[in-house]
């Protein structure tokens, strides 16, 4: 026995929601990467004075 094909209707000249939603998520994730890119020079820096004042191990010493 053959089973019935059912045609796929596709709307011309529109986006189905799951690629609309693929495309944003790749838009947002380029904009993420971009700006840990532009900011990594920064946050490093950040990094090494928060290790030079103690980190963790320093508590309440510096408000």
């Amino acid at each position: 026995m053959k089973r019935a094909r059912r045609t796929v209707m596709r709307r011309r000249g529109g986006m189905s929601g799951q690629r609309v939603l693929k495309t944003e998520a790749v838009l947002v994730g380029g904009v993420v990467l971009a700006l840990l890119a532009w900011e990594w020079p920064s946050l490093r820096r950040e990094m090494r004075i928060w290790r030079m004042s103690g980190g963790f191990r320093a508590g309440h010493r510096y408000p």
